[in-house]
């Protein structure tokens, strides 16, 4: 049913459809691992699904690509890669995510295209709304809290966020990001939140799945 959705919706559609983003990240996920976790994120409901391989090379980020893509697309899933524009542009991902120090939006979408997603990493209004204005699809906001995921960054707090959300949220996708757990969700949508990525507080569950799927009940609960 999922995958018969997703080529039903256009790839934008489906972006603003999405309430949870799911990462897949080797700083929690061993190599042998990623196709097992994967499929536990996509089992569980996870609505886009990141690749993201810091430390590793060009080489094995292409590698571990090419394993969790056709897994994502079977899925019916959106498939990001972080930090690669070029690999994301070989391996057909539907996506991409850059950070504050990769480059320029405009640089990167004259290299993916019009048609993939291009995602950019915030970290304070001034940041989502520049980013906003300089045409990215979606973007990360935080991290709201600290997490060892950006370790020596500090957490920005929840002030922001209802402004965030009324200036960027409404006009692109904004996924809040940092220390976000279930237990803290309720104090995330009470500030203003409406999409998340959690990725620790997922990747460390003793299930994933069903992490997943109590993330996806709370963030449809708020969205009523």
């Amino acid at each position: 049913m999922r995958k018969e959705l997703f080529e039903a919706m256009t790839l934008r559609e489906r972006l603003a459809a999405a309430r949870l983003y799911g990462i897949v990240d080797l700083g929690y996920v061993s190599a042998d691992r990623i196709e097992a976790v994967t499929a536990e994120l996509l089992t569980g409901g996870v609505d886009l699904l990141q690749l993201r391989a810091k430390g590793c090379t060009a080489d094995q980020i292409l590698e571990f690509a090419r394993r969790l893509g056709p897994i994502c697309r079977e899925a019916g899933i959106p498939f990001i890669v972080n930090d690669h524009p070029e690999i994301a542009t070989e391996v057909g991902a539907e996506g991409v995510h850059i950070g504050q120090d990769d480059g320029s939006l405009e640089s990167v979408r004259e290299m993916v295209g019009e048609t993939m997603l291009v995602g950019r990493s915030t970290h304070s209004f001034e940041q989502a709304k520049a980013a906003m204005e300089g045409g990215a699809d979606y973007i990360g906001f935080g991290p709201l809290f600290p997490t060892p995921t950006k370790e020596g960054r500090p957490g920005i707090g929840l002030e922001e966020l209802a402004r965030a959300e009324e200036t960027v949220g409404c006009r692109i996708p904004m996924f809040c990001i940092g220390g976000i757990k279930i237990a803290n969700l309720p104090e995330i949508f009470s500030a203003g939140a409406r999409r998340v990525v959690i990725v620790s507080g997922i990747l460390r569950a003793a299930d994933v799945a069903e992490e997943v799927r109590r993330a996806k009940c709370l963030l449809a609960g708020a969205s009523d």
